[in-house]
């Protein structure tokens, strides 16, 4: 998402117009999620994606007419179905629904995707709410939004203030993560929220072999990387080459080094019990949502309970994950890298990591419906 504002920026320097369609809800099973954009521009580049095939071409198509009649803001759905299935092979069944937002010239739009590209670069978080349903007397037009700060501070509206009050209140959560959510107000008004906040940072407090292959996985997953080791032949550009910052140094001083927030997994994978010891002290006083140690079951209640005798709260050493990862029956570096990483995308992305695969009912009426 990052590249389509980053894009949005260099067409308002050239004074271009352009049209971003977001992902604002879905239903059923679709190849996007809310919150995927797609920008075309005047020329009719495009950046982003919706997920491909026709829905992606039509809405491209209409991009482009809403910038060569100078349109307004507007929402509209689209169905996957058995035409398209056909035609696309999107064999999805569901429904996805889309805001085509142009933006002709300058304007206090254009302003906050500066900001929204600094968020992302580190600076404060924004959130965005966009009207997608207007109701009752409210004559702004779809598309109106208001702007909220990381600070509370709120910039225009809806047109109504139980929407407004309602933004303000959810903002704070989003806004941490990074977030969208749909919403309807009690009086009927319907919403997108979308947070703007820097990318997922994972900290790696340790430079051996499982932080070497959980790096570059999360890498090209888009997080930012952080690896720290206080022996310089495990904390180097040479063997951590995508991370964006190696720093060597103890544990103890490390977590003044990083600016940590709730969207950071911090994993504790040191070379001894007293390293370990002092950097999950540490991690577990930050704010950040996935702190996980490596090792043993033993290992986890040995220092567990150290934490629990310094006075950590209970409620916050049971947030700690450890031992780290998810139960695949790892044994090599990369295999545990894998655990680990499945675990921290399982926080971020949401789900309670059981199999997708089909349950027994569904094969039941596969053998009653087949066709002869």
């Amino acid at each position: 998402m990052h590249d389509v504002f980053q894009e949005a920026e260099k067409q308002l320097k050239l004074k271009k117009p352009f049209v971003i369609s977001t992902v604002i809800k879905t239903k059923g099973s679709t190849p996007q999620k809310p919150g995927a954009k797609l920008l075309v521009s005047s020329s009719g580049n495009g950046t982003g994606t919706l997920g491909g095939g026709c829905v992606e071409g039509d809405i491209w198509y209409e991009s482009e007419e809403l910038i060569k009649n100078k349109g307004a803001a507007f929402y509209r759905d689209y169905i996957l179905n058995e035409d398209l299935a056909a035609n696309d092979g999107l064999v999805c069944g569901g429904t996805m629904y889309f805001l085509l937002d142009p933006l002709f010239q300058a304007n206090e739009y254009s302003k906050y995707i500066e900001e929204i590209n600094h968020a992302y670069n580190g600076g404060p978080s924004l959130l965005i709410s966009t009207l997608i349903k207007p109701v009752g007397d409210n004559i702004l037009p779809v598309g109106s939004k208001l702007f909220i700060r990381e600070n509370g501070i709120l910039e225009g509206t809806m047109g109504s203030s139980e929407a407004d009050s309602l933004a303000l209140i959810k903002s704070e959560e989003l806004m941490d993560l990074g977030k969208n959510e749909y919403v309807i107000s009690r009086d009927g008004t319907e919403f997108f929220m979308e947070a703007h906040t820097s990318p997922p940072q994972v900290i790696l407090i340790g430079g051996g072999h499982v932080s070497k292959a959980i790096s570059s996985i999360v890498h090209n997953l888009g997080f930012r990387v952080i690896v720290t080791d206080d022996r310089s032949e495990f904390a180097n550009k040479e063997r951590f080459s995508e991370a964006e910052k190696v720093l060597v140094a103890n544990p103890k001083d490390i977590f003044n080094q990083i600016r940590i927030n709730k969207n950071s997994y911090i994993l504790i994978a040191t070379r001894g019990h007293k390293y370990d010891n002092l950097a999950l002290e540490m991690a577990v006083k930050t704010p950040a949502r996935y702190v996980g140690l490596l090792g043993s079951k033993r290992k986890a209640i040995l220092i567990l309970r150290e934490l629990i005798d310094k006075g950590i709260p209970l409620e916050r050493v049971r947030q700690v994950r450890s031992p780290a990862g998810l139960n695949i029956n790892a044994r090599t570096p990369d295999e545990i890298a894998i655990s680990i990483v499945s675990e921290m995308l399982l926080f971020k992305l949401g789900g309670d990591g059981s199999p997708m695969k089909l349950n027994e009912s569904y094969y039941g009426r596969l053998t009653k419906n087949k066709v002869d």
